[in-house]
């Protein structure tokens, strides 16, 4: 039993991870020599989501900038742009 698993943050945890996955598995079919260093660095996106409240908060809007702006390189290489 967590008690704070019903918290605001942690719901959003969840559904981050969902996501994540989401993403991840929608990147598989197009993944080539192109666009792999984009799926790479997009893969490690998590591993900057650190700390507890505000600190994770901040953390996790960087993320989120960088998850965007590698989600969009990976798509323009598969695209061959």
């Amino acid at each position: 039993m967590d008690v704070f698993g019903y918290s605001a943050e942690r719901r959003s945890e969840r559904a981050l991870i969902s996501e994540y996955r989401t993403a991840i598995e929608s990147m598989l079919p197009l993944l080539s020599a192109r666009n792999r260093d984009a799926a790479a660095a997009f893969a490690r996106v998590p591993e900057q989501i650190r700390g507890f409240g505000h600190v994770k908060a901040r953390h996790l809007a960087a993320a989120r900038k960088q998850w965007d702006t590698l989600l969009e390189q990976f798509h323009t290489a598969a695209r061959g742009a």
